[in-house]
């Protein structure tokens, strides 16, 4: 069952993501956990905003954001940062583009699609997770008629919105296998009402990213049709930071200083999923055993601009925005680069 045990090939790759972000934070003097920050204003009198609201989504994605503020990583660099919870990426990106928002943390589609469409100019910030073995999977139940991916075809599929992770990755994992989707019937359903849609035949199967997974498992006997880290979608960018281009411009010191209390937080999840399990009882709402279980997903917090070009080329290749777009036109500035 997905979320049980964490593969040696997960534990190799998550150490290597904590040497690498470890040797980054010493080239830019950052220090451990509770250390003083150099060439930063921990005290914050030169940063142009002191307080920071960010708009999240209540999964395990934010982590490294939570152990941020709950371990004074974003205090000691001056910063008071506020959670704004929004329903959707799609949501949480609307508060940043009206201003209810500073920051909007979302899956990566909805930027790149706002950036096509003309509707906002957003820059992003910050990285936050990728896919990881087992962290995201289209699953199903006893009863359903789809055993295998092959299935998929013509069936119902729960996803949260079209355009989104949940869609673009289902739609390209199947797209892989040569499975049509041109025929699926998509069903949009929250993500906490899934498990429930596919116990009472509303749908086939179903995108869940974890904790829905281990939950699903529990509660609905939800198994998986396939791991969404395979193929085109292995390590695949998840979730990330952005801003408008504007608030980028004027609030050049405030970014940086949310980038280096968010680099140290990220660190530390990696270095010891211990500290994080607490804060996703606290802040998702899963029970303590399910915080154990479950697999977190691949964090990661500096930006990397061949890895995110992923993104948009999926989008092109599915139709999702009409014309090729630069990931590096999209990236803002990073702390200690």
């Amino acid at each position: 069952m997905f979320g049980i045990a964490r593969s040696s090939t997960n534990r190799v790759r998550t150490r290597r993501v904590a040497l690498a972000l470890a040797a980054a934070m010493a080239a830019s003097g950052c220090g451990a956990l509770g250390a003083e920050v150099s060439n930063s204003s921990s005290s914050g009198r030169d940063l142009e905003k002191h307080t920071l609201k960010v708009s999240i989504l209540p999964t395990t994605d934010l982590g490294p954001f939570w152990l941020a503020q709950e371990g004074g990583y974003f205090q000691a660099e001056g910063l008071t940062v506020e959670s704004v919870i929004a329903n959707s990426g799609q949501a949480s990106l609307t508060k940043a583009i009206s201003g209810e928002a500073d920051i909007a943390f979302s899956t990566y589609p909805p930027f790149f699609i706002a950036r096509s469409s003309g509707s906002a100019d957003m820059q992003l910030v910050a990285d936050a997770t990728s896919v990881n073995p087992k962290s995201n999977a289209i699953v199903t139940v006893p009863n359903s008629p789809v055993k295998t991916i092959f299935d998929l075809a013509g069936k119902k599929i729960a996803i949260t919105a079209k355009n989104t992770a949940s869609d673009l990755l289902t739609r390209s994992v199947m797209q892989d296998h040569n499975v049509d989707f041109g025929k699926v019937k998509w069903v949009l359903v929250a993500l906490p009402n899934i498990a429930a849609a596919l116990q009472q035949g509303q749908a086939d199967a179903a995108y869940l990213p974890e904790p829905y997974i281990t939950q699903a498992a529990q509660t609905v006997g939800a198994t998986p049709v396939i791991d969404i880290n395979t193929g085109a979608t292995q390590d695949f960018p998840l979730t990330g930071y952005g801003a408008t281009r504007k608030w980028v411009r004027e609030n050049p010191k405030s970014l940086a200083a949310f980038q280096r209390a968010l680099q140290k937080a990220t660190h530390e999840t990696l270095i010891d999923r211990a500290k994080v399990e607490p804060l996703l009882v606290r802040f998702a709402k899963i029970d303590e055993d399910t915080a154990k279980l479950l697999t977190l997903p691949g964090y990661g917090s500096v930006l990397d601009a061949r890895r995110l070009q992923r993104v948009p080329d999926l989008l092109l290749q599915l139709g999702a925005i009409p014309s090729p777009i630069d990931v590096n036109s999209m990236i803002g500035p990073q702390a200690g680069r």
